[in-house]
């Protein structure tokens, strides 16, 4: 629809990411189990951070990593989420600004403080979590911005905030504002920590008011409690009109009820980092589908802007990827 006036909104987490470069002895001597992704408190948060080697900050969050790899493309994008009127607060809100996504959100002037999330990556290009959440998850129904839902072609929900039922209100609202003005919905099921807790809420998400699903195999066979991924598919596919299912070095697969297009990881020289892998690859797929291309170009971009963040440190693009796009695809 080509008159709306963004592309994308994301609605999620607004986190601040400090990484820092850490080894196997590092992780076992904070006590963090490698590879995942754990809530801490303030009181850890603040510890932990004191104990990481020197990192860097930049604002994160998975959704606003989607929004800015969409703003890399040449898309226009707009972003939801929660920050406080403190340091990281600043720092969230000028990145995201500053790479082409809108932010209407005010910041809030009491409660907890920005989210952050302390990202320690290993020499094998693991990364291992802890994500302090802070204000980011008091995002409720009050905070979504009817005239921003209404003017997105996709309105692009993540399943990382998806805890606190203000949050889930919120998610409703939004999908119902989008589908009223006949705009479509996806959702990111994010991590299978998320599905595991709430199973049922995203199963009632899924089957009422999303139509495009982003996962990987282990949150979609967790989605649907079963070991077999065809299974899975097979059931969401059912549910909604795309499910865009990411399969790590595998590359991926983009079902609809009437097609199935496998879609080759892009080749990486080293592999350095793989956060924000699956966000990037939403940008891309999110963008095509936007843009009016065939599900396979609109794959085939997914995994070109997913293989750009992995071979650097950090979950935004270093490089333009409208660019890098356009000499892949020729």
């Amino acid at each position: 629809m080509a008159d709306a006036p963004f592309d994308v909104v994301g609605v999620g987490n607004a986190i601040v990411d400090v990484i820092a470069q850490s080894d196997d002895n590092d992780l076992a001597r904070l006590d963090l189990n490698k590879g995942t992704m754990t809530l801490i408190d303030d009181a850890q948060a603040e510890w932990l951070y004191s104990e990481m080697n020197a990192g860097i900050e930049t604002s994160g969050g998975s959704a606003a990593n989607t929004l800015a790899g969409i703003a890399s493309l040449g898309g226009r994008g707009a972003y939801i989420g929660k920050v406080r009127d403190d340091q990281l607060g600043t720092v969230f809100s000028h990145d995201i600004k500053a790479v082409g996504v809108d932010f209407p959100v005010r910041p809030a002037t009491e409660g907890p403080s920005t989210a952050r999330c302390l990202i320690f990556v290993t020499p094998d290009a693991n990364r291992t979590m802890q994500t302090y959440l802070g204000v980011s998850v008091m995002l409720g129904p009050k905070d979504i911005d009817p005239e921003t839902i209404g003017g997105a072609q996709i309105t692009y929900l993540e399943g990382y905030l998806f805890d606190r039922d203000e949050a889930k209100e919120a998610f409703v609202k939004a999908a119902e504002l989008a589908h009223a003005a006949g705009r479509r919905v996806a959702l990111t099921l994010s991590d299978p920590f998320c599905v595991d807790r709430h199973r049922a809420s995203f199963r009632h998400l899924v089957e009422g008011h999303v139509d495009i699903v982003f996962a990987n195999h282990d949150e979609i066979t967790s989605l649907y409690e079963t070991d077999s991924f065809d299974d899975a598919v097979g059931k969401l596919v059912g549910k909604v009109d795309i499910a865009a299912v990411t399969r790590g070095a595998d590359g991926s697969v983009i079902v609809t009820a009437n097609e199935v297009v496998e879609v080759a990881a892009e080749p990486v020289e080293k592999v350095v980092d793989t956060t924000g892998a699956g966000d990037l690859y939403a940008a891309g797929v999110l963008y095509g589908l936007t843009q009016g291309y065939e599900l396979s170009v609109a794959g085939r971009i997914g995994s070109i802007c997913a293989a750009e963040v992995i071979s650097h440190y950090g979950a935004r693009p270093e490089v333009s990827l409208m660019d890098l796009v356009k000499e892949k695809l020729g």
